[in-house]
């Protein structure tokens, strides 16, 4: 790969790690509103506070998939026995990785029929078209095929220059 292409990955890489934050953040607002609703009278009881939280763990929760796909931190079952030598340990890697590959494009192909589905609906409680909460399985996806590329052409070549675990 290009240094100019591992470079755009890194910095994407980047932006997932702070789009997560800040979803923390936001979504800390209408839990701590919900909160107070139930146990005050201060604030109105307001139902899209719950749904929105609710949206924020959605993005939260495909945006933690992916960066952990990156990392190579996503949820995996150890089936085979495990590798003696940097080769197999590589093609063990490979291996996992395709399986994950196989959900990945299950994801951008399956999806985007509901993300456009999602285009021509709004929520009721927030006002927020449903593109931007079903759109985020696509981007997902898309993001795993991708990151799953970087994490293979490492496998095949262990001395790949510019990992971005050098870069923390």
């Amino acid at each position: 790969m290009t240094r100019i292409l591992k470079a755009i990955l890194h910095g994407y890489y980047r932006l997932l790690q702070a789009v997560m934050t800040l979803l923390l953040g936001i979504m800390i607002i209408p839990v701590t509103l919900q909160i107070f609703s139930r146990y005050t009278g201060w604030i109105p009881r307001y139902i899209w506070t719950e749904e929105a939280a609710r949206f924020c763990f959605m993005w939260m929760i495909m945006t933690g998939a992916t960066i952990a796909v990156r990392d190579g931190t996503h949820f995996v079952v150890d089936v085979l026995p495990h590798p003696r030598t940097a080769r197999g340990q590589a093609l063990a890697e490979i291996l996992v990785d395709f399986f994950l590959l196989i959900v990945a494009v299950a994801f951008v192909v399956y999806v985007y029929d509901y993300a456009v589905f999602g285009y021509s609906q709004t929520s009721e409680l927030t006002g927020i078209n449903l593109a931007w909460i079903y759109g985020m399985y696509l981007v997902a996806g898309l993001t795993w095929v991708v990151f799953l590329a970087e994490r293979v052409l490492k496998a095949l070549h262990p001395h790949f220059p510019g990992d971005h675990h050098d870069a923390r």
